[in-house]
């Protein structure tokens, strides 16, 4: 599906590791180079023809990520990648938790997401709350029930979980969330690559993610924010760009969403951010979500033949994504085997070590799917597995 498209796919790669960053395709490529040969110059205050036209195509840019998740444009702020946005509202959050308030956050999330509220609890004297998964690896709704109360004032969650790869139900926890007064952020790192996204929908109040495993460029991300979340966080760096006004006496803030772009933004990579979600859109959000459940689907079918599997959340309703380990087998000495058959998969704790633990399980091997993959990843992934397992020990 669409292989074509990816420039280094055509070289025999079964590339299964889009989790970790997705492939480019041919038009984000030609679009960025073309920028970079014709239009380059840095944005805002140039009266040039090409300074001008650069503010343009990053302004629409901003346009273009705030109509794919369904918001508005000024509610979106563009950082280099969603770990910096999670933490410019960690960051924020610094000024606004005191002690004994209580940030809840969820066992399965990525350390972008986990260590942030950990270290501002530690600064701040709030409290840092973890709630559990289930044994198949979906949330506990009734933990997460009972550790929610008045005093928390944030609720961090991960959309759909890189290990796991298990979707999450976001608006049944903004309900809940928002009954105590808490807040929401979520972090759609993987959710956007595999889902349609609307941030109304979910009723999030932050949602961060990052473009690279949207197919688009590295260094650019987004954090979406209501208004008034927004508006309720100090601004994360300064500099350039996010000032009104300034003086000796003090300093007057732009409105958001400039105040919270200082200095040179990624403006390349969100005109090539841009490019990738037109690339996405013309295929449908929905046919890439249920191209790749058929593929989960069947993945998670035949990994279940294989004896002495154990699949980290063995939950029916994976969406993109599947970690498992052999017993007896490293994971590592399976990746070995399988890139000598130019397979590429990751292997670790996919900077996920809490649910891993929970799992009883340090690391695992982790298949994830892009737009780009078909069925015949599938076979010659399992063809090769088997061999490795052979080769290892096993089955």
């Amino acid at each position: 599906m669409f292989k074509e498209d990816f420039p280094l796919l055509r070289n025999q790669i079964c590339y299964l590791d889009s989790a970790a960053s997705a492939q480019k395709p041919e038009p984000i490529l030609r679009c960025m180079d073309q920028f970079y040969r014709t239009t380059y110059a840095n944005v805002h205050r140039g009266q040039c023809a090409i300074a001008t036209r650069a503010t343009d195509l990053y302004e629409q840019a901003r346009h273009t990520v705030a109509d794919f998740i369904h918001a508005r444009p000024k509610n979106i702020i563009f950082t280099k990648g969603a770990t910096e946005s999670i933490n410019l509202v960690a960051s924020g959050y610094r000024e606004v938790l005191k002690p004994g308030d209580e940030v809840l956050v969820s066992m399965a999330e990525h350390h972008a997401d986990f260590v942030p509220w950990q270290q501002v609890c530690l600064r701040t004297g709030a409290i840092f709350k973890v709630f559990n998964v289930l044994s198949d690896g979906q949330f506990d709704l009734n933990d997460f029930r009972s550790k929610l109360s008045p005093r928390t004032k944030m609720v961090a969650v991960t959309q759909l979980s890189n290990v796991l790869g298990i979707v999450n139900p976001i608006r049944e926890i903004a309900d809940l969330s928002h009954q105590f007064g808490a807040r929401i952020l979520v972090d759609g790192a993987q959710g956007i690559a595999h889902l349609p996204v609307d941030v109304a929908e979910l009723d999030c109040d932050y949602y961060a993610f990052s473009g690279h495993k949207l197919y688009g460029p590295t260094g650019i991300g987004i954090l979406y924010g209501k208004t008034e979340a927004l508006e309720q966080l100090p601004p994360y760096q300064f500099g350039g760009d996010m000032i009104k006004t300034v003086s000796i006496e003090k300093t007057e803030m732009a409105d958001i969403p400039a105040r919270f772009e200082a200095g040179t933004t990624p403006f390349v990579e969100a005109i090539g951010l841009a490019e990738a979600i037109r690339y996405i859109s013309h295929i449908g959000m929905r046919s890439i979500c249920e191209h790749e459940r058929k593929l989960t689907d069947l993945l998670l079918d035949e990994l279940h033949k294989i004896p002495n599997m154990e699949i980290v959340g063995d939950c029916r309703e994976k969406q993109g994504l599947i970690s498992f380990n052999v017993k007896g087998i490293h994971p590592t000495d399976l990746a070995f085997v399988l890139s000598k058959e130019h397979i590429c998969v990751r292997v670790g704790h996919h900077c996920a070590m809490p649910i891993h633990h929970f799992f009883n399980h340090d690391v695992s091997l982790r298949v994830s799917f892009g737009l780009y993959n078909d069925e015949s990843d599938v076979n010659i992934f399992m063809e090769s597995l088997k061999k490795a397992l052979l080769l290892l020990g096993e089955g």
